[in-house]
């Protein structure tokens, strides 16, 4: 499934979401995380700032279900690695978008692009 695209520019135009994977117990949602969002083509994608060493990259990678909160709205969603052929893109889009903060070249690093991911609508 894929993002409706004025959702997906509402998402990315806001600059505001927070993740939350189900916790090991697939009821409970963790604690929202405000992260980055870049979308590349119809796709969402978000990386951990600790890379792999993350807490939400950890649970959403143990248990791919949850929640973000963006643009006004939550959304449930599901979490996949993102696949290696798209990391030099997502780069670019973090590029583009965080063009002059200082937590860009972290972001574009050898850590945070190993837990890059792609977040889908709904649930399976």
């Amino acid at each position: 499934m894929d993002w409706d695209e004025n959702t997906l520019d509402r998402i990315v135009q806001a600059d505001d979401l927070k993740i939350a994977p189900l916790r090991a117990d697939r009821k409970t949602y963790g604690t929202p995380t405000w992260i980055w969002a870049v979308a590349v083509g119809n796709d969402l994608y978000v990386r951990a700032y600790n890379g792999i060493r993350s807490r939400w990259y950890q649970a959403a990678i143990a248990n791919p279900e949850g929640r973000v909160i963006a643009a006004g709205d939550t959304f449930d969603v599901v979490f996949e690695p993102a696949p290696a052929a798209v990391e030099d893109a997502v780069s670019d889009a973090y590029r583009e978008k965080y063009r002059g903060s200082t937590y860009l070249p972290h972001m574009i690093a050898a850590g945070p692009v190993s837990a890059t991911v792609r977040i889908l609508p709904g649930h399976p």
